[in-house]
């Protein structure tokens, strides 16, 4: 069976695609969903976590986001540890699930913010990027997260900029407000059904 990364800077629309795809049949494994529920859930995770941070970290209804946040997006080192701690335990249950759709379909897609920067398209057969312009994905990510342009900026200079991931990936599905979406999405899955 294919597997297949979808990737995107912040704001442009890797979730979105990702619901298309599903309905069309197709599983989507959440990488980064997954991540965060193992920072709340799984004690392995939560235990390297705390020892590199300290208890404070963690409260009465799981990690403290905000804090992590700052911690990480202020120190590189701390997000290399994270990424280190988490990113294996998130490989191994997507290749996990994998096992339990094999054969069931004719691919499976692995959604993560960072699939290039982590290594991880490595591990897949197919990657598409999803690429939007910087100002566009701004402007969505600071409403659907109801924050400021500066705190994404801050978060976007931890991710590898588009020109690289175009030339990695696969395929690529522009999602820039000047050309349909899901026609783009139609050739692709045609093209992975064919194989």
């Amino acid at each position: 069976m294919t597997k297949v990364g979808v990737t995107g800077g912040i704001g442009s629309g890797k979730s979105l695609i990702c619901q298309i795809f599903e309905k069309l049949g197709i599983p989507v494994f959440y990488a980064d969903q997954e991540a965060k529920k193992l920072l709340d859930e799984d004690p392995k995770v939560q235990e390297a976590v705390i020892d590199y941070f300290g208890p404070d970290i963690y409260g009465e209804n799981g990690i403290k986001k905000s804090l992590l946040a700052t911690k990480i997006f202020n120190n590189r080192d701390a997000l290399r540890t994270v990424n280190s701690i988490v990113h294996p335990v998130v490989r191994e249950l997507f290749f996990r699930w994998t096992e339990e759709n094999e054969n069931a379909f004719p691919y499976v897609i692995q959604e993560a913010a960072i699939l290039f920067e982590s290594g991880g398209y490595k591990d897949l057969d197919f990657n598409i990027l999803i690429y939007s312009p910087e100002d566009l994905r701004i402007k969505r990510a600071a409403w659907r997260d109801n924050t400021d342009e500066e705190h994404i900026k801050a978060r976007m200079k931890h991710q590898m900029n588009d020109e690289e991931k175009i030339e990695m990936a696969d395929a690529v599905i522009y999602n820039d407000e000047s050309q349909l979406v899901i026609p783009q999405i139609l050739n692709i899955h045609q093209q992975l059904t064919r194989k």
